[in-house]
């Protein structure tokens, strides 16, 4: 097989390189960003995701730069306790961590940062640089993200949607904060629904905090980090403690404010000689926290159907076949999550673990 194109240096970029190198199949890595733009903030990866990662990193290496969460406990804003229940291998890491463990593998001369890829109008199934050059590859694989340019440019008609929530989400590094609290995957409700404030322990000195809310109710007009700060000072000035505590003492120099969007329709996840993973194929909104995981396995099954099949076509449809489905799943758990989230607390269902299962 001749040389295959990845465009896209994150998380599903890097896992997929990860497994053609297992494989020693040649390729390039192609990002637009700069690589310390790619740091992040960080993710939950529940026990099947782990068993994908170790794949292609080594465990003790993997493990020692995050932490498993024994349990998830729901609590009322004001830190009443509402339900708990015990985790099983779901582990918390940083963006920044996972990226730099998945680049270990990976050699500087085959990422280009910095480098823009765009379908080719004249040669079909051809990718092409700003000024003309063609990509040489046999094969290219897309993994620029839940917006995806190239995903745009090929399916011209595909609607996206916002979702009716977005995110603030920042890392608080404070020891004394993190020895206050366990490895346990906390979630702070507001009793009116809309609006969330969630804790993973990654270290024993740095916290991965969100907020989910309702974008209906609750409208930042600017996103300055100044601004974001004073927007959560404000919103939650009157939750428990140790919520009011993380955000006065973080830092707002990396703060996120993420819009959230998903495909009205799934696209196929592939034309030509191009093909899909992660959320370039298929976002996911972050409710599922099975974001990494599905980038994960999407990796790892088209690497078995392009090591398997002769024909590119035929692997490409194998690999649609078997993830789709399973995706499918996810995106409808997810608006599901959305829903109830949407609700006051006394209207959630028992089925209260922020985590979307197959």
């Amino acid at each position: 097989m001749n040389k295959i194109a990845v465009v896209g240096a994150g998380i599903s970029g890097l896992s997929m390189a990860n497994y053609l190198e297992k494989h020693k199949i040649d390729y390039h890595i192609y990002e637009r960003r700069k690589k310390e733009d790619l740091a992040g903030h960080g993710f939950l990866i529940p026990q099947e995701g782990i068993e994908y990662l170790t794949q292609i990193i080594e465990p003790d290496l993997l493990f020692e730069h995050g932490s498993f969460l024994k349990k998830y406990i729901q609590y009322s804003h004001t830190g009443k306790i509402l339900a708990e229940k015990d985790l099983n291998n779901v582990f918390a890491i940083s963006r920044h961590s996972l990226i730099n463990l998945l680049s270990r593998n990976i050699s500087p001369e085959k990422i280009t940062y910095e480098k823009t890829v765009i379908p080719c109008d004249r040669q079909k199934g051809s990718l092409k640089q700003p000024d003309g050059t063609y990509i040489e590859a046999e094969i290219a694989i897309i993994s620029d993200g839940s917006r995806s340019r190239i995903r745009k440019s090929l399916f011209k008609d595909e609607k996206m949607r916002t979702v009716r929530e977005n995110e603030v989400v920042n890392i608080i590094q404070d020891k004394e904060i993190a020895n206050s609290i366990e490895n346990d995957f906390m979630k702070f409700h507001h009793d009116h629904g809309g609006l969330t404030f969630g804790i993973l322990k990654l270290s024993h000195d740095t916290i991965l905090w969100y907020s989910q809310f309702d974008n209906e109710k609750y409208k930042v007009n600017e996103h300055s980090s100044d601004n974001l700060k004073k927007y959560m000072l404000e919103v939650f000035e009157d939750w428990h403690p140790l919520v009011s505590s993380i955000i006065q003492k973080s830092s707002y120099k990396n703060v996120h404010l993420w819009c959230v969007y998903e495909l009205e329709e799934l696209n196929p996840f592939h034309t030509d000689n191009i093909v899909f993973i992660g959320d370039a194929a298929h976002p996911l909104i972050p409710f599922t926290s099975q974001g990494v995981t599905s980038a994960l396995k999407d990796s790892h099954v088209l690497t078995k159907h392009l090591v398997e099949e002769n024909n590119i076509t035929e692997a490409f449809k194998k690999y649609e076949a078997e993830r789709k489905p399973e995706i499918e799943i996810h995106i409808k758990n997810g608006r599901t999550l959305l829903n109830q989230f949407l609700l006051p607390i006394d209207q959630h269902t028992d089925n209260i673990l922020p985590i979307s299962y197959k």
